[in-house]
């Protein structure tokens, strides 16, 4: 690059270095010419100078210094300083679209032999040279079977994991049936509970009185003793478990042999209740011999369903409500709490799925202001799951009655650790209410709710809930692969409701521990039975 001025300083030229290319020529005016705007000129060409220079390299690296002017560099670099570049890339990807949309709609070519794996897709496009359309039929083909494919293994999942939830697991099995023979032969398993002088303590209110509804021997342990252990007060504990008749004998031998004092525990079956007659419970006594009941909790759940419509968290949830525990008189035996219990006047009712971390005697002094059930509300969380339920997430609101009567805003509340208060209970029509509810869905086949016996106590109990603080129940550690650890810490009771139970080999690894820790181990029976180990 040259930089010329003439000899009368009129102009200047600025040239390449091979003197075929004019860059840039300055004239300069004959007159009035001072050192001032000289100065001002080469001050302007030092900033321009640069550039030129850049423009110069570029044009000579690219091969196109045969331009003989800044037009043709112009429309040479122009795109590129505006962020342009040559579109044929851009127009392969249009192309690419166009093809894409047409294969979106149209039908898969019969007879085009779909690849397994991208490497067989590769070599299968070298070997017959397929053109782009065909290429994105292959494309759209093997997505749609890979998605078949994942989508009834997940359906397949979901029903055995249903099955594996409703089975007895073959170690607890073993336990009830070794503590039966127990209680046969063994004296000490068959001892009084609690011993006779204990007797007026099951009805003195003076103590925190527990009930606990189960047939299975190793959670009941479990809620038993987490309650105790956590209690400051074990020596005020009354725990009133109640189970079927064939598990009486071996749940009656565990607390005979395995004692929790100074807690006190008292064993009854349900054939121990004379209050419970047919008269009494006449729509349980249908839910459990209806054949038509029966078939839906016990008959093919596939049949009838049709899961191209379907999607994997709805199957879910369908299988959830046809556990048959849902038609187990121990499951809806709460609702008879205060005639079964007829000298209490508050109790805490705890599911068999739940452990307690903290001292619950203080839920005795929360005042219920009046109503009868405090229980945790489930409707002020994001997780779909577990707190974020409302009525339209249990009741079918297409149907007349349920949308003459309820509203699918309201919210739900948490069945699992509920404090009743028995005396306000038993100036209400609530059981009536819970039977009448009952009858009407099965008259309607099902059709108003399917899951067991939150919907109806979701009823029966309308008006009646007082909220207490969600830290004293924490639910959802049998449906949440990634509950939070740090709550579930800091939970006075946490709840493995869902189908993940600690006990199965389905349940949570990193949640189980916090169950298992109160399982002992070096127990005879537990240990003979090779019940789950941590």
């Amino acid at each position: 690059m040259q930089l010329h001025f003439s000899p009368s300083i009129r102009s200047i030229t600025i040239s390449s270095s091979n003197g075929f290319i004019d860059l840039m020529k300055i004239k300069v005016a004959a007159r009035h010419v001072s050192y001032r705007t000289l100065f001002h000129t080469i001050l302007i060409l030092a900033f321009l100078l640069p550039f030129v220079f850049i423009l110069t390299a570029v044009v000579t690296l690219e091969g196109v210094n045969k331009c003989s002017s800044f037009d043709c560099l112009g429309r040479r670099l122009g795109p590129r300083l505006l962020g342009r570049i040559d579109d044929s890339g851009q127009k392969l990807v249009r192309d690419f679209y166009k093809i894409l949309n047409e294969v979106k709609t149209g039908e898969i070519p019969a007879g085009l032999k779909l690849p397994d794996s991208f490497d067989q897709l590769v070599s299968d496009m070298k070997n017959n040279q397929y053109d782009a359309k065909t290429f994105a039929f292959m494309l759209r083909g093997m997505m749609e079977k890979f998605e078949r494919e994942i989508r009834e293994s997940k359906f397949s999942e979901l029903m055995n994991k249903h099955f594996a939830a409703s089975s007895i697991p073959k170690g607890i099995h073993c336990l009830s049936l070794r503590l039966t023979d127990e209680y046969s032969s063994n004296a000490h398993a068959r001892k009084q509970l609690p011993s006779p002088e204990l007797l007026p303590l099951l009805s003195d209110n003076s103590y925190y009185h527990f009930i606990l509804s189960t047939d299975n021997i190793l959670a009941a342990s479990v809620v038993v003793t987490s309650t105790v252990q956590s209690s400051l007060r074990p020596e005020k504990i009354v725990f009133h478990v109640i189970t079927d008749k064939k598990t009486y004998a071996g749940m009656h031998s565990w607390f005979a042999l395995n004692p929790v004092s100074p807690a006190i525990v008292e064993v009854k079956g349900i054939h121990q209740f004379d209050w419970l007659t047919r008269e009494n419970v006449p729509v349980l006594e249908a839910v459990e011999n209806q054949n038509g009941i029966r078939n839906y909790y016990h008959g093919n759940h596939i049949a009838g369903a049709i899961l191209s419509d379907t999607t994997p968290q709805t199957f879910a949830s369908k299988l959830q409500a046809r556990s048959p525990k849902y038609i187990s008189l121990l499951n809806h035996l709460r609702i008879y709490l205060p005639e079964l219990f007829p000298n209490l006047d508050k109790v805490v009712f705890l599911d068999d799925d739940v452990v307690i971390q903290r001292d619950l005697s203080p839920l005795w002094e929360i005042d219920l202001e009046g109503k009868v059930n405090g229980a945790v509300e489930t409707c002020r969380g994001e997780d779909e799951w577990v707190m974020s339920k409302r009525f339209r997430n249990y009741f079918n609101f297409s149907h007349p009655l349920v949308a003459k009567h309820l509203d699918p805003e309201e919210c739900a509340w948490a069945y699992g650790m509920n404090v009743f208060d028995l005396n306000a209970w038993r100036k209400k029509n609530i059981r009536e209410t819970y039977h009448a509810w009952l009858k009407e869905n099965l008259k309607s086949n099902l059709t108003m709710w399917k899951l067991g016996t939150l919907p109806p106590a979701l009823i029966a109990f309308k008006g009646h809930v007082h909220p207490i603080d969600p830290s004293w129940h924490m639910l959802g550690l049998g449906y949440q692969n990634k509950t939070n650890i740090e709550s579930v810490k800091k939970a006075a009771v946490i709840h493995y409701n869902g189908q993940s139970k600690p006990w199965l080999q389905i349940g949570f690894e990193h949640l189980r521990p916090f169950w298992t820790k109160y399982v002992n181990y070096s127990n005879d029976f537990i240990g003979n039975c090779h019940i789950l180990e941590p």
